[in-house]
Formats: structure tokens, C-alpha cells, sequence
């Protein structure tokens, strides 16, 4: 480094000060993992285990093991496509298409949201987790400090902190509207610009967003639009490439399967972890959301302190080279497992750092289609409508377009293939339906294949009590039946089939019948 020279004169005369700075060397310092190093032993692993068929199984069922249930199959495979991103492209005029892909889980209390946030940030090669409630624009983006000289210094945010990496904002709904608007150019524009006491650049956010945020109510509400639940701005809702509605549905198996689940789990806790996470989960596959912590803690003085010891000895062990391919060639040779916290970080790093997948004119073609498809569908629904507005709640725009591609290119890239097959623009196109279709159609149940309950108009009192006499003499107490054959008895006997499906979500919601699979089965109790 150097100084400066100037002159100054005696008694308030000023002095100029010109810096300059030498550089004598210099060294790229990544935090985004693209400098990671592999062995030949780990390349040959990673590479047996990438030819697997079912290696897109393997890592989705790798994401947080002690959390399980029907409904979280398909958002642990959104977010490991989250987590291997899709490809980033410069175009020939200067434009960057980002490859990141952005997550919303949005959906009732305790249905492991959290849990989902703080073990995808685990698995990132660069992860920053972070609440939606104690976190301002400033803190997520880029602030400029002063320091005790009274010079102006720019301090990185989360999302700039977490580039190449993922950045986990749990309670989003509870940030202020001007705190969330902040991040609108980090998530689509990948970039941070700051223009603050004289500091005028642009910093790069090139992270994937994964959120949890709660609806409106707290709970999701069947009697209202999905406008009416979400209480998020279209243009925020529109940068998110999957949104999952994540529903707790009441029945009383579910329940008996979640208590024995985490019952299980809290009796082996102070067992192996290892045996505690993998042993008890299998049979339990079917049951709603269930979040424990597997790791247990010995009483006692001594036995704490070697009880810790050993577990740092046995976390720093597993993320040796050696350790991590050898899980990884076990894996992969066997089928059988899933891989840990190091093993999948590493995976992900190999990935992304070796593999940039690329569309196929016949998959391009495909995709398109089913584009216009979906617009079309979208345009219909909301014609069917009529003036209520409601059914735009999610944008179907061309940032969705670009979305079904970056999935794609994650379902290639993890399979280190270099361009995109026809299995996988279908594995997206199905993502992208049980997740951002099924949360945009206004109304659903968790089955979806109930009719919309807000697209006919309010039904008068007499209406809805002759049509709960109905369903009260077709079901006696005790009878389980199908829910789209009661609606289909009672259009048949000239009842409002919306009349009634909004009759059964009353009768639900004051106990007198239960939903069983998912909704599919009514059952009345009382």
C-alpha cells in the first residue's frame, strides 16, 4: 500500500489527499463452492452413483429423513432441484437468465416448514438461514455503515452473503411489505444495487430463495378464495418457480401413525442417531408431517462432555474425503440409504462445478407446448369466473416458462448429463402442477378434485340447511364414502353440487364428518 501527498498552508488551510494502492498479489477467494476440490476416489463415486436410474429417489429421500408423509414426497424433490439449480446463460447482448431456483412453502402451522428451511441451508454449498421477522431490507440485501473515523463502508446482507448458495427466509409473510420488496431485484435480476451516501455499485445475488410463510388467517381457510389466503403481492409470487400449499388434513389414522412415528423417535433418541433417523421411518412413510430432532443428550457431567466429544469426532470424521466416498460408493452400489449432510453437500458441489445441461430442440418443443397449454387453462378458468378475480392469485407468465427449464436442466445436472431428455421436461411439468397449479386453483381441497367453493354465489340460509338434511340422511353415522360420488348423487338429485361441497367443508369444520385419504373419503362421526 501507499500514502498521499498534498500541500496545505499554515492557520485553516486545507490539505488534499490522493490514495493509491499497490497490489503485490492476489487471490480469488470463492465462498460459493466452485473452488471445491474432489479426489479420484470421490469422482468415481460421485460418477457410479450419478449412472444409478433411481438416483433422482435416492437424493430426495436424502432431505431431512426424520421428516415424512405423503405431502412432502414431492416438495424434498423440488427442493433437491433447488439445490443442484439449473443452468446460469449470457446472452450475446450482456443479459444473464438466472439458474436458481426459488421455493415457497406456504401452508398450516407445524407442518415442518422450518425444518425443511434449516436442512436445505445444511445442504447448500453455501447456506444463510434467516427469519422473515427479526430481518429488514438493509439486513437482507446490502447497507452502508459508518465507521469511527467517520468513513462509509458497504456491508453485505444475507443475499449477498449466501451467493452460490441458498438463503432460507422462514416466517415470510411477517416481513414488512417494504422489507420484501427489497429482495424483488436480488430474486429475479440476481444483482444488489446501492446507491447510498455517495456508494453507487452493484453487488451480485446470485442465491435461490426457499421461504415458508404462513396464509393469512394462520390457517388455511376452505371458505375463502385463495386470494383471500394468500396475502402476498402477484409480482413476488411471480419470481417463485414452486409454490407448494402444504394443508394438515384431519384423520384420525394420520394422527395415530404421527404419534407412533414421533413416539418412536423420541423413545430411540438416545440411541444412535444414525439408527434412530433410518431404523423406524420406513413403515411410517404414509403419515402427515412429523419433525424431531434425532440427536439425543446424556444426563450427567462426564457423560455430557464425552458424549459431545465423540459426536464432534464422529461429525469431523464423517466429512473426510475418504469417509464421504466411501458412503457415497456404498450408496451407490447398494440402492439402499440415503446420504448424509457432508456426502450430499459434496454431491451437489461435483454437480454444479462439472455439469451445464442444455435444452434439446425436441424438449424446447415440448415445453413450449405445455407452456401455452397452461395459459390457456389459466385464461379458461378465470373466463368460468366471471368478475370474481380470484383465480389470478398466482401469475402464469413467462418467468413460469423459464422456471419448467431451470427445473429441467436440475433434473439433468444431477444425473451429469449434458442435455435435457424428454423424462425430465415431464418430471417438471408434474412438479410444477401438484405444486404452483394446485395452490393457484382458487378453492380446492387437498385431493383436488372438489369443485371451487367460492365460484358460485352465497347460498341462502335455506339452501344450505336443506342441503345439509341431504347429506345427513345419504350418510349415517359411522359411514365412509366417497366424496366426488356424494357430490354426484346430490347434482343428480338437483342440489347445487358447489352448494354442497361448501355444505361438507361446514360439516367438517364443525366436526360432524372427517376427511380420510387426503380428502377423498368423507366418514361422519356424529
Amino acid at each position: 500500500g501507499g500514502g498521499g501527498g498534498g500541500k496545505g498552508g499554515g492557520g485553516g488551510g486545507g490539505s488534499v489527499r490522493t490514495m493509491y494502492l499497490r497490489v503485490v498479489g492476489m487471490q480469488k477467494d470463492s465462498g460459493s463452492g466452485t473452488s471445491a476440490t474432489f479426489t479420484p476416489r470421490e469422482e468415481e463415486a460421485f460418477r457410479l452413483l450419478s449412472r444409478r436410474p433411481d438416483v433422482y429417489n435416492i437424493l430426495s429421500r436424502s432431505i431431512a429423513p426424520s421428516i415424512c408423509g405423503d405431502y412432502t414426497h414431492d416438495i424434498k424433490k423440488a427442493l433437491v432441484c433447488m439445490l443442484f439449480g439449473g443452468a446460469r446463460k449470457r446472452l450475446p447482448d450482456g443479459m444473464r437468465l438466472r439458474g436458481d431456483i426459488n421455493v415457497l412453502l406456504l401452508g398450516d402451522p407445524s407442518m415442518a416448514k422450518s425444518q425443511f428451511l434449516k436442512y436445505t441451508t445444511r445442504c447448500a454449498p453455501v447456506g444463510v438461514y434467516t427469519s422473515g421477522k427479526g430481518s429488514s431490507a438493509a439486513g437482507l440485501t446490502a447497507s452502508v455503515v459508518k465507521d469511527a473515523r467517520g468513513e462509509f463502508y458497504l456491508e453485505g446482507g444475507a443475499m449477498v452473503l449466501a451467493d452460490g448458495g441458498i438463503v432460507g427466509i422462514d416466517e415470510f409473510d411477517k416481513m414488512r411489505p417494504a422489507d420484501r420488496v427489497a429482495i424483488h431485484e436480488a430474486m429475479e435480476q440476481q444483482t444488489i444495487s446501492v446507491a447510498k451516501a455517495g456508494i453507487t455499485t452493484v453487488l451480485n445475488s446470485r442465491t435461490s430463495v426457499l421461504a415458508a410463510a404462513n396464509p393469512v388467517f394462520g390457517r388455511y381457510d376452505d371458505l375463502k378464495s385463495a386470494s383471500e389466503n394468500i396475502d402476498l403481492m402477484t409480482t413476488i409470487l411471480s419470481r417463485f418457480d414452486l409454490i407448494f400449499l402444504v394443508r394438515d388434513v384431519r384423520d384420525e389414522e394420520l394422527d395415530r401413525m404421527i404419534c407412533r412415528h414421533v413416539m418412536g423417535v423420541h423413545v430411540n433418541s438416545n440411541r444412535n442417531s444414525s439408527d434412530a433417523g433410518g431404523g423406524s421411518l420406513g413403515s411410517f412413510m404414509t403419515s402427515n408431517a412429523a419433525s424431531v430432532d434425532g440427536g439425543g443428550a446424556l444426563t450427567g457431567g462426564e457423560g455430557s462432555s464425552s458424549a459431545a466429544s465423540s459426536a464432534a469426532a464422529r461429525a469431523a470424521n464423517a466429512s473426510t474425503p475418504e469417509a464421504i466416498a466411501e458412503k457415497a460408493m456404498r450408496v451407490a452400489t447398494t440402492g439402499q440409504g440415503e446420504l448424509d449432510v457432508p456426502t450430499m453437500k459434496k454431491y451437489v458441489q461435483y454437480c454444479r462445478t462439472k455439469c451445464s445441461p442444455r435444452l434439446s430442440e425436441e424438449s424446447g418443443d415440448v415445453l413450449a407446448s405445455s407452456y401455452v397449454r397452461i395459459r390457456d387453462e389459466v385464461r379458461r378458468r378465470a373466463l368460468d369466473a366471471g368478475d370474481d378475480g380470484d383465480q389470478a392469485v398466482i401469475p402464469i407468465t413467462v418467468r413460469q416458462l423459464e422456471a419448467l427449464v431451470r427445473l429441467s436442466e436440475s433434473l439433468a445436472k444431477m444425473r451429469l448429463q449434458e442435455e435435457v431428455q424428454p423424462e425430465d421436461v415431464a418430471e417438471a411439468l408434474r412438479l410444477f402442477k401438484v405444486s404452483t397449479m394446485n395452490a393457484n386453483a382458487k378453492g380446492q381441497s387437498s385431493a383436488g378434485g372438489a369443485p371451487s367453493l367460492m365460484s358460485a354465489a352465497a347460498p341462502s340460509r335455506e339452501e344450505m340447511m336443506r342441503t345439509e338434511s341431504f347429506l345427513r340422511s345419504r350418510l349415517s353415522v359411522g359411514a365412509v364414502v366417497n366424496r366426488q360420488r356424494i357430490l354426484e348423487e346430490a347434482a343428480a338429485q338437483g342440489y347445487n353440487s358447489m352448494i354442497c361441497a361448501r355444505a361438507i367443508s361446514v360439516m367438517i369444520s364443525r366436526g360432524e364428518i372427517q376427511e380420510r385419504n387426503s380428502g377423498r373419503l368423507i366418514k361422519r362421526v356424529r
